[in-house]
């Protein structure tokens, strides 16, 4: 075996810096050499500014302490997300994180509720979600503090500010030993066999190295220009390809959700971190002029702008192949899919997690690359199903946009999940998929999918039992609820940040 010595990571921002931490907890400083070359000329996109749970558990693994974390990225707490306006033009619904129920001796919880809906039950789903109700009502608490509780279930992400988490990140990567050299690349050499070899700098320096990790954003500098392994574009499905984004000062509380409301030519994003509030339109530009979705933007803050808004563009879809020979891409040069379930973070981790798993030598054995890329196009492909079905079962015909969302041609993956789902509530759920029974369930409810039935076998369990346990929980997660801290208290007990 050649075992690696050397990467080289090129390009910074939340991808470069999350994939330099990562490496540098996994890999010893005396076997293996990380460095991360970066050009602060450039620039990053830094529009995503929310993540899933599982981001929270990375930072535990890493070592990182979450207190510590909030207050250096000035992150709030984040229970899901709240629909505004997707089924119908005056709707919403929210997506929640964590459970949804409790099992019922052997039955599937939604099975029973479904029942219960059947025999003329009027609770809705939301009411047993201890998130759902927390985020309804403005409160916060760590189910990591309230575990045999009625909240104990509940699951929770972060919203960040992504300037402060790379600059969080580098401090923890070069305290590791990371090497960080500032340079703009404008060569890249490749060996006899097609692999990479080296880099030149805008200044003449040379960096060799054994493999190469591409953070360089959506111009995907080394997978793309240098290797041109092609791009899988999804805008048959997904038609939104531009967003435009701005920040802005604070107005009222600071709710522990992110708020998605749908518009004329796509959906705005509303944001609360501790200092500031992040507003986005993401818009297809076949629906939508630039001037337009930055009229819709600005009608849709509701507090000072602290900045001219930003204008994105985009292509939604992956790399053909994410790892190709000894280049590896993550972030935007990888691929993209609209931030509407904040998943970007979630996927550089992944695909860092999936490096470390088929973690190759100098010789990158073909087998490793296909099995990887394999992994990491099912991510993609579960992320991109999920955000579809947000658009595709809409009922509104009021614009040209949503029309068309509604006569797409679905996927045959997303297809097969909503056609079961409708027979009675059966879930396909693969292997550690991101988005678990609960979510789908919240969103096929949301936007007006359900269930012809139950499953029959629900039937065995005696009615009585699933209305006393129902009217328990319900009362049981409501009377928890009442007595938390709200999230702004929450936040300014463990940060000692001020109400704004």
């Amino acid at each position: 075996m050649t075992p690696l010595s050397k990467i080289v990571i090129v390009g910074g921002g939340t991808a470069g810096w999350l994939a330099a931490a990562m490496l540098r907890h996994h890999l010893r400083q005396d076997v293996c050499e990380i460095t991360l070359v970066e050009s602060e000329d450039l620039g990053t996109v830094g529009i995503g500014e929310s993540t899933v749970p599982p981001f929270v558990g990375l930072l535990r693994r890493l070592g990182i302490d979450e207190r510590e974390f909030v207050q250096e990225t000035e992150a709030t707490y984040k229970l899901g997300i709240r629909f505004v306006g997707w089924h119908q033009h005056d709707d919403s619904y929210f997506h929640p994180f964590g459970v949804i129920g409790r099992p019922i001796e052997t039955h599937d919880f939604y099975q029973c509720w479904l029942k219960a809906r059947a025999r003329g039950d009027r609770s809705s789903l939301q009411e047993f979600s201890p998130c759902s109700v927390m985020a309804q009502n403005g409160r916060f608490f760590l189910p990591t503090r309230a575990r045999n509780t009625p909240i104990g279930g509940a699951n929770y992400a972060l919203h960040v500010d992504a300037a402060h988490v790379a600059r969080y990140l580098r401090g923890y990567s070069e305290a590791r030993g990371l090497k960080r050299i500032e340079g703009h690349v404008t060569e890249v050499a490749r060996a006899a066999n097609g692999f990479i070899e080296r880099l030149t700098l805008e200044d003449g320096r040379k960096i060799d190295g054994d493999f190469f990790i591409d953070c360089t954003g959506f111009k995907g500098l080394l997978i793309e220009k240098a290797l041109g392994v092609g791009f899988n574009d999804w805008s048959q499905y997904l038609a939104c390809d531009r967003a435009i984004a701005v920040k802005t000062e604070h107005a009222g509380p600071i709710m522990p959700y992110t708020q998605a409301t749908a518009q004329k030519a796509g959906w705005s994003w509303r944001i609360p971190l501790q200092h500031r509030l992040g507003h986005g339109y993401v818009y297809a530009s076949r629906f939508c002029s630039d001037a337009e979705a930055r009229s819709t933007l600005m009608r849709t803050i509701d507090s000072p702008a602290l900045e001219e808004p930003k204008i994105i563009p985009f292509t939604t879809g992956h790399r053909r192949q994410l790892w190709k020979d000894n280049c590896l891409s993550l972030g935007l040069a990888a691929g993209f899919i609209e931030p509407l379930e904040a998943t970007a973070i979630h996927l550089i981790a992944r695909g860092v997690e999936f490096f470390l798993r088929y973690f190759p030598d100098r010789n990158c054995d073909p087998a490793l690359t296909r099995e990887y890329n394999r992994r990491m196009v099912a991510d993609f492909e579960e992320v991109r199903d999920f955000v579809v079905l947000h658009y595709c079962a809409t009922q509104r015909d009021d614009s040209r946009f949503w029309r068309w969302c509604r006569e797409i041609a679905l996927p045959d993956s997303l297809q097969e999940r909503i056609e079961l789902f409708k027979r009675h509530g059966a879930l396909r759920e693969g292997v550690d998929e991101l988005f678990r029974k609960s979510s789908w369930q919240s969103v096929f409810e949301g936007m007006g999918i359900r269930p012809t039935g139950y499953c029959p076998r629900v039937d065995h369990l005696d009615y009585t039992q699933i209305q006393a346990t129902l009217e328990t929980a319900r009362e049981a997660i409501r009377g928890m609820v009442a007595h938390l801290p709200t999230h702004e208290e929450f936040l300014q007990a463990q940060t000692g940040a001020p109400t704004p």
